[in-house]
């Protein structure tokens, strides 16, 4: 009898517990309105930041941008006729640079920032650099119109540069050497 009864209850246990279950709904529904809204911002962002660089091309006389996939836009004011090639990965490179907002107000020259010398894709510096040296030959000079987040983002430098502020670089590479 002890038996039979254990027997019975294992299998409507058994039954039960065979029934499809409902995945669990999250909790916290303010994370996903937060992260929901930090996108909207974010797009909105971006959107301005590129109106912002083609009235800034269109202002250009002398200069022609092309744009790229990361978002930023480049121009070469000094191009070098030989066919050498491109900084890549592991590559050292050598190059000065001066940073200036869209109107070509100066924050920062070449003697401020001085020479910088990285293995281009191993080591830490700020997204605009890392991906704008990777389009210069050595003895060219590019124009980036980089947006805000390859460059110092929502924090800004604590100085010159504002928050969210899309920005000019003027980059000359110097030296590649290959890995």
């Amino acid at each position: 009898m002890i038996f039979r009864s254990l027997f019975l209850s294992i299998l409507i246990v058994g039954v039960l517990s065979c029934q499809n279950l409902e995945p669990r709904r999250p909790i916290n529904k303010q994370k996903q309105v937060f992260l929901r809204e930090s996108a909207k911002r974010n797009k909105n962002i971006i959107a301005i930041e590129q109106t912002l660089f083609r009235q800034a091309i269109q202002q250009e006389e002398k200069l022609s941008f092309l744009s790229t996939s990361q978002g930023f836009w480049y121009a070469y004011k000094k191009k070098i006729p030989i066919d050498s090639s491109y900084p890549k990965k592991g590559d050292r490179v050598t190059f000065r640079y001066r940073i200036e907002d869209l109107n070509k107000n100066l924050l920062y020259n070449e003697k401020e920032l001085g020479e910088v010398s990285f293995f281009v894709d191993q080591e830490d510096l700020i997204p605009a650099l890392r991906e704008g040296v990777k389009y210069l030959r050595p003895e060219e000079i590019g124009v980036f119109l980089f947006p805000s987040y390859l460059c110092y983002g929502y924090r800004g430098d604590g100085e010159k540069i504002g928050i969210n502020q899309p920005l000019r670089f003027t980059i000359e590479l110097l030296k590649l050497e290959k890995n």
